[in-house]
């Protein structure tokens, strides 16, 4: 048989569609009356913020491409045009607005009410809540309120990036006798967007900063009338631009923009529903906007503000039960880290097992006098991180500390400014990785003078050397001390250093330097394989599959016969399904209470399997402009281990989306056994310290193995 056209449009979903689909399964969660209350409540914010970033980068993106007309001719590998696109993600996007606000006025307010947790509304205000809120508002509010009010000589204000504001309709003479018609009142950041009454027993009342400002406006503007106030929220292209080519220090440059980003060109404008069409109008006309950038809210503009209530409100019974993350038996009592992976390799498989050997990792090697040197990876650690206070008592204690700080890591710029800053502080040698491309990649490397000579440990991992993401984020680490392994870190840590050509890797596969020809290759083997009549299947766990020549690879692997099921958390644009393409292909996706962050790809391989996991997804980015790594998982345990994890996540039937043909997401049904859900599954079975209840007896022969 003749192999079909790979590349046709049709075999390919959106991406900026495929990610509006993934942000629409994370608001079923808030829908989803199996979750505690006040988590479904974060859903629905998470859903919200997501949507912002998607603004911010995504669309402000294609928005610039079409205006500088760079764009055009261009498309996507779906076939639709950079105007196609916007008007479709428009269309989507509304209609994922709209539900957003359905289940915050219909689904969770009703039911935080029935709990005792209630968020009032001006007309639902008793006298003492009156009377105490409007001394809040002259307090707390007013005074750092500067309402702004609009003629020739003051001109329409400068509007932060997602910052709050209404427009204020007056009617009257202002102190000059002159007619006043509008003004502008910015809510500034400082003020707290969720603020609880004195509480009465065991309810919680909860007012919104956007209808005290509303309710008592009026004492903004002496002797004129307030006709309407009317909230409304400006969202701007925050993708941050430095020419790397043009600049002598990536740092300084990189704080200039900062401060720019809170004024990007306007991309869209939220505006109440009661806000009168001339107003709207308005607006757009200020910000250049059109009504295909406009989004009318029923309810509060942001909705991400309502994640305050989760703190605000002390009840555990409407939360995740706390849980305690184990430790590999290996590591229990164990003072001497480095002796126990001398041993043999460490897995470590967050947020079930600690985070603590890996802050370990650092902090013994800071104290040990045998240790000579400590290099290390950033690209999110988070503020007053552990893991950069072990690296500067390293360097304070005398060890060669190097590290490689991603400056440009999106939303998190100003926090590795600043730690870099700690780190150069301390006397430790701070890169800023390669012009041009994004350190991704997960290292570290330790550096110890031992009696056989001298020795390397590395830890090599899926996420972020981040503490807190590490609870939230599935990932998985691995501790070794494998000579290979340890050569090709400290290779790779040379050329990231010095610029120096990296010799042949022996174990580790780099981008941009070959990891997308290692993968392409792997799955035309796994083709190969298959049309031998040789074993052949592909598992492979990530956030977003993006790249064309990827995904058609996986068409052809899927073609000659080999049985491929994608874990993709996020953005998808294969089309699994489809007759003569992808029959053997199946995607699902997960979404529960925490993201599914680890990548993971096993390859059958003719009966002789290879597992990989990776700091990178299947996307054009990770394979050509960022430094990633890819690493093998060596020891069979490990190796059983993952696929076990992977095989669970394959059986989820509480928290996973099915990929249909037609690019839209189906949850899977659940069995007529008891529901299983993977993440729970995971959860006990780790903290158990045990084997899988659901496995059989001969299936958790490895589930102690460290």
């Amino acid at each position: 048989m003749d192999v079909p056209d790979l590349k046709a449009p049709q075999h390919y979903i959106n991406r900026e569609l495929s990610f509006l689909e993934f942000n629409q399964r994370v608001l079923q969660q808030a829908f989803d009356e199996s979750a505690p209350l006040l988590e479904r409540l974060k859903f629905l914010c998470i859903s919200s913020s997501n949507l912002d970033e998607f603004f911010e980068i995504r669309v402000a993106g294609l928005k610039q491409l079409l205006e500088l007309g760079s764009g055009q001719g261009q498309f996507a590998a779906d076939g639709m045009s950079l105007e196609e696109q916007l008007a479709a993600i428009h269309e989507r996007a509304l209609r994922l607005v709209m539900e957003q606000y359905r289940c915050l006025n219909e689904v969770l307010l009703p039911t935080l009410l029935a709990e005792g947790i209630q968020i009032v509304g001006r007309a639902a205000w008793s006298a003492e809540a009156t009377e105490w809120l409007e001394q809040y508002f002259e307090h707390e509010v007013e005074p750092v309120l500067s309402p702004l009010g609009l003629d020739p000589a003051r001109p329409f204000p400068r509007i932060q990036n997602k910052s709050l504001n209404f427009i204020v309709r007056l009617e009257g003479k202002d102190a000059f006798g002159r007619d006043s018609e509008l003004a502008i009142v910015q809510a500034p950041r400082s003020l707290p967007r969720v603020v609880p009454l004195p509480q009465e027993g065991s309810k919680r009342t909860l007012v919104l900063l956007t209808v005290i400002v509303q309710a008592f406006v009026q004492k903004l503007f002496a002797g004129i009338e307030v006709i309407g106030c009317y909230q409304f929220r400006l969202t701007r292209n925050s993708d941050l631009f430095v020419d790397e080519e043009e600049i002598d220090d990536l740092r300084r440059a990189l704080e200039g923009e900062l401060a720019h980003r809170r004024y990007g060109a306007a991309v869209r404008l939220e505006t109440s529903l009661d806000c009168p069409e001339d107003m709207v109008q308005f607006l757009l006309r200020q910000f250049a906007l059109n009504d295909i950038d406009l989004y009318r809210m029923p309810g509060p503009v942001n909705l991400n503000r309502l994640s305050a209530v989760y703190d605000l409100v002390q009840r555990p019974d409407l939360k995740y039960p706390i849980f305690t993350p184990g430790l590999p038996k290996r590591l229990v009592g164990s003072t001497d880290l480095f002796a126990c992976i001398r041993q043999k390799d460490i897995l470590l498989h967050h947020p079930y097992q600690s985070f603590a050997p890996v802050m370990d990792f650092v902090r013994q090697a800071a104290a040990d006098p045998q240790v000579l040197a400590i290099k290390q990876t950033l690209y999110r650690a988070g503020d007053d991180s552990p893991v950069v206070d072990a690296l500067v008592a390293a360097a304070h204690a005398g060890k060669d500390v190097t590290v490689i700080v991603e400056l440009r890591a999106r939303f998190d710029e100003e926090a590795n400014i600043e730690l870099s800053n700690r780190l150069q502080e301390a006397g430790a040698h701070v890169m800023y990785g390669v012009v041009g491309y994004k350190t991704h990649a997960k290292l570290a490397l330790v550096v110890r003078r031992e009696p056989g000579g001298i020795r390397r440990y590395c830890h090599l991992g899926t996420g972020n050397y981040h503490p807190r993401t590490a609870r939230q984020y599935t990932d998985y680490g691995v501790f070794t001390c494998n000579e290979d392994i340890g050569q090709d870190v400290h290779e790779l840590f040379l050329q990231l250093t010095s610029l120096t050509q990296t010799p042949q890797l022996k174990r580790l596969v780099q981008s941009p330097f070959g990891m997308h020809e290692v993968v392409l290759s792997k799955l035309a083997r796994e083709a190969d394989h298959a049309r031998a009549g040789r074993p052949a299947r592909v598992i492979a766990k990530m956030n977003a599959l993006v790249d064309p020549l990827t995904i058609e690879a996986l068409y052809r692997a899927s073609w000659a016969g080999v049985t491929i099921d994608l874990i993709i958390r996020g953005v998808c644009a294969l089309r699994p399904g489809v007759p003569g393409v992808s029959e053997n292909i199946t995607v699902r996706s997960i979404v529960g209470r925490f993201l599914e962050h680890s990548r993971a790809f096993y390859f059958e391989n003719g009966g002789e399997p290879e597992m990989f996991c990776a700091s990178a997804d299947w996307m054009e980015r990770n394979f050509f402009r960022r430094v990633e790594v890819a690493f093998p998982i060596e020891r069979p345990a490990h190796r059983e281990r993952i696929v076990r994890d992977l095989d669970i996540c394959l059986r989820d039937d509480c928290q996973a989306w099915q990929l249909l043909p037609d690019g839209s997401y189906e949850r899977v049904r659940r069995g007529a056994e008891r529901p299983f859900s993977a993440q729970a599954e995971l959860l006990a079975a780790y903290a158990a310290g045990a084997g899988f209840s659901s496995l059989a007896p001969s299936e958790t022969t490895t589930a102690n193995d460290p």
